[in-house]
């Protein structure tokens, strides 16, 4: 018991030092004040006016995928203050926290910049990405000037509080370490600043931080023991089997239900058409809006041509039909006007069809100025892809043929929006990894590690494709956001760790991955666990467009986790870049003091000789 009261009350005073200390709480109200001031400018330029685009996905997306880039930069740069030495000038120590965060973090937030600002442009025909696009540009650039000055201010004076020792909530004098002692665990949570403990003032507390020293002293050991690396390999292949494999199994997101509230009627209805009436697509309707001859064969022809392949529920094909048992000609206008208006239409079996002829009188003649038909096509199993198939062939026809005609089905208005939303994005995503890869290319910090971060970015992306798709979710409109996003997601948290890496001067891979661990694994952990924390929420929101967003980032932050602190540290260790070059270096420096001559100083009485 006295063991795990010790424990409890360590890790209380370090999430007391984390969060109730000034840099953390001012993170908390750094990123709520970027909320309000993106929300603010958004809504005073009229962007997003009063409509109602998904509102409860829309803020989820949104608040996820901004926090997490925001709360990335503020935990790097908290890191690299809290790496400098306190006995510094503050000038020295925010020139050294931003020189070591700064140069990544505008990387990462130009390319969130670049991608999200393809789709705020002209060429995204979708209002609602639009729309969540821009909010996305805004935030971004509010959040790295508001690093730049704000936070940066704030640390300046927290830096001036902790050298005074006063504490930083509620700016007062820090008790002392026996006063302490004597209170509660909880006034000591929040009375510590994580200097009770020693006699004089360290000048890099940040050491002994929880998670920092976890990393440092147990989990860098542990990740590179050699026993451990070939169990990390066989993990590897076997996510990289199971993403093969579901990345053979992709399947569209052309699916009515998504759209639906998961406790709706409308999905109990879509469930049951679907099992028990696959086999026929929905009623098409097919509408002439222009006035034909329908007395003529020509026309009569053509209309049996397009309605070929489909089971018809025709006026036209009834009244034919009507005509031949009864044995009536009417092979001209009048007579054929006549025939439908007078018997046809006031036979109770046909009278349905008066609402699907529209007449019109000039005078004396009447005149059939639109009508409507019905269309059921059978399909197979697929039916949704064959459904897409038969709109893509019904739509061109309507612009060729002689007959000017429309056809509708109110599914026909998700099926375009699966279309645009899954094409869109697409091109996006590549126009903006093509104009990255072009700025990138005059930014080059190391050859290898462009290579490196390529490949992560690959494996994490793949990753995600394969098991969202074994988990069931199809490639919708919120997939294919999803995966955008991974994409930045990944280079954002991958990219300090591996130009970390690859710049280190250490004698051994192994050293150079331990040393990049403990300078940047602190703030990914942070980062990547509360972005996890922040999708709770969306478990309660009872919609399968939310669920998919909630199983797609899930499964982002995941992956990119298990690369930094698992894959990435056992593999670095076996692949270029080598180290070698640095030892040879440090090895003719120290040859080169070692073989220092000596000379001999003669004796002068006038001259006083230091050596």
């Amino acid at each position: 018991p006295n063991l795990y009261s010790r424990f409890v009350k360590a890790l209380l005073s370090e999430l007391g030092n984390t969060y109730l200390q000034y840099p953390g709480a001012t993170q908390v109200y750094f990123l709520g004040l970027l909320k309000l001031a993106s929300g603010g400018i958004l809504r005073a330029v009229k962007l997003l006016k009063k409509k109602k685009l998904s509102i409860s996905l829309y803020l989820a997306h949104n608040r996820c995928s901004r926090n997490s880039h925001g709360t990335k930069g503020v935990f790097e740069l908290l890191s690299g203050w809290r790496r400098t030495k306190e006995n510094l000038p503050f000038k020295d120590r925010v020139a050294d926290a931003y020189s070591d965060v700064m140069v990544t973090y505008t990387m990462t937030s130009s390319l969130y910049f670049i991608t999200f600002g393809m789709g705020a442009s002209p060429f995204t025909n979708i209002e609602a990405v639009k729309v969540f696009c821009q909010n996305m540009c805004v935030s971004i650039l509010l959040n790295y000037f508001y690093i730049f000055s704000f936070f940066g201010s704030c640390l300046v004076f927290a830096g001036q509080l902790e050298q005074n020792r006063y504490h930083s909530i509620f700016c007062c004098k820090i008790p002392s370490a026996e006063y302490l002692d004597r209170k509660p665990v909880w006034f000591q949570t929040v009375m510590s600043d994580g200097h009770q403990q020693t006699s004089h003032h360290e000048t890099n507390p940040y050491q002994h931080h929880f998670i920092q020293h976890f990393l440092r002293e147990h989990y860098n050991e542990w990740i590179t023991n050699i026993y451990v690396k070939p169990f990390v390999v066989i993990l590897y292949l076997i996510y990289a089997s199971f993403s093969f494999m579901g990345c053979l199994q992709i399947s569209d997101g052309a699916n009515i239900i998504n759209l639906l509230a998961s406790d709706s009627p409308s999905v109990s209805f879509a469930m049951v058409q679907q099992k028990y009436f696959s086999n026929y697509s929905p009623v098409i309707g097919f509408y002439v809006y222009e006035p034909l001859e329908y007395w003529n064969n020509s026309v009569q022809e053509d209309l049996r041509r397009l309605c070929s392949g489909f089971t018809a529920v025709s006026w036209v094909e009834q009244y034919y039909q009507f005509l031949k048992v009864s044995n009536i000609s009417a092979n001209n206008k009048s007579d054929f006007i006549s025939v439908l208006q007078s018997s046809f239409l006031k036979k109770p079996e046909f009278q349905h069809f008066r609402n699907d002829i529209i007449f019109s009188k000039a005078g004396d003649e009447n005149n059939i100025i639109a009508s409507r038909l019905y269309l059921v096509a059978r399909t197979s199993r697929d039916k949704q892809k064959e459904v897409i198939e038969v709109l893509e062939k019904l739509r061109p026809l309507s612009l060729s043929k002689s007959i000017r005609f429309i056809v509708f089905n109110p599914s026909f208005v998700f099926m375009d929006h699966y279309s645009l939303s899954v094409t869109v994005p697409v091109l996006i995503a590549g126009f903006g990894v093509l104009l990255v890869l072009i700025l990138t290319f005059f930014l080059v910090i190391h050859p290898l590690g462009n290579f490196w971060l390529i490949l992560s970015v690959t494996s994490i992306e793949l990753g995600v494709l394969g098991l969202m798709t074994l988990w069931n979710v199809d490639m919708d409109c919120i997939s294919i956001l999803c995966l955008i996003y991974t994409f930045n997601f990944a280079i954002d948290h991958c990219a300090p760790l591996l130009y970390t890496f690859v710049l280190a001067t250490e004698h051994t891979r192994t050293q150079c991955i331990k040393s990049s661990l403990q300078e940047h694994g602190t703030a990914i952990l942070q980062n990547v666990t509360s972005f996890l924390i922040g999708l709770v929420p969306l478990l309660f929101v009872p919609s399968n467009l939310t669920f998919t967003l909630f199983k797609c980032l899930l499964l982002t932050g995941s992956c990119t986790l298990l690369h930094c602190f698992v894959i990435l540290p056992v593999f670095l260790t076996f692949f270029p870049p080598s180290k070698k070059h640095h030892k040879k270096k440090k090895r003719a420096k120290r040859k080169e003091r070692e073989e220092i001559e000596c000379i001999e100083i003669q004796e002068n009485p006038d001259h006083v000789t230091t050596v």
